[in-house]
């Protein structure tokens, strides 16, 4: 059969644009592809959530990719290895208390995982502001390609709807900095977005799970997001408390559109 290129273009278009569609009105958008948002995208989906996952780059899986200062390797708790078990990733016991895994399967699975549940994941995607209605609540993102963002051209945004959002955008905790800078006395947590501290992984691994959490109404806080929002201290490639954060933050979601249904 002879190929025509014409209907390979229609193919891709057309199939991207009915998938896009159908993430114009969904209950969860989750931001950034990380960790922590990929197992949160996952868990919702498996609860039969309408779910959808934007991230700004090419790529999906955050900091994972590099592992530790670019070897491909990142070290879990034992706390978490139960969640690798899940996905079938393999680990090894480096020492007591240490379990070490290969960042690159983690990746391809925790992305494996998030997609066959039923998450759909948008790549290329920035989102440059949030939709606020009564009650200072958000409602959904405003989003824009990333390549006109990079290319500082002034190009008008889309927008699509979220009975919750969940900002896992790592340490710039892109979607809670936009709140705090657009409406007028909004506080993000308990203090505002303050930024994360220096590197203590036992603290951190503590903190980005313990802050993990709603920080405005209709926002959540995930993975080194958290971190950033509560004030904690960078872990470094260790990502345990990384896949309980993405973990807590699906089953508050569930909670927060459990409560809007009642």
């Amino acid at each position: 059969m002879a190929l025509d290129e014409v209907k390979i273009t229609r193919a891709i278009v057309e199939s991207y644009l009915e998938s896009f569609l159908k993430c114009t009105d969904v209950d969860v958008a989750l931001v950034g592809a990380g960790p922590a948002n990929l197992v949160a995208a996952k868990r919702l989906a498996e609860a039969d959530v309408r779910v959808v996952l934007f991230e700004k780059r090419l790529s999906v899986g955050g900091g994972l990719w590099g592992g530790g200062m670019m070897f491909p390797r990142i070290v879990v708790q034992k706390e978490a290895c139960r969640i690798l078990d899940e996905y079938s990733i393999w680990y090894r016991e480096f020492e007591e208390g240490y379990y070490v895994a290969d960042s690159i399967e983690v990746v391809a699975k925790l992305t494996a995982g998030a997609i066959d549940a039923g998450a759909e994941l948008i790549n290329l995607v920035s989102v440059e502001d949030v939709m606020i209605r009564e009650g200072d609540r958000i409602v959904g993102l405003v989003i824009n390609w990333t390549a006109a963002e990079m290319a500082g051209i002034h190009v008008d945004p889309l927008a699509i709807r979220a009975r919750v959002v969940i900002d896992g955008t790592g340490h710039d905790a892109a979607v809670c900095r936009v709140v705090q800078k657009k409406i007028p006395g909004a506080i993000v947590g308990e203090s505002g977005v303050i930024g994360e501290k220096p590197m203590w992984a036992e603290l951190g691994e503590k903190i980005v799970v313990d802050a993990t959490r709603e920080v405005y109404p209709g926002l959540i806080v995930a993975g080194m997001a958290a971190t950033t929002v509560a004030a904690g201290p960078r872990m470094g490639p260790i990502f345990g408390g990384m896949l309980l954060s993405g973990e807590k933050a699906a089953s508050i979601a569930l909670e927060k559109l459990a409560q809007s249904v009642e």
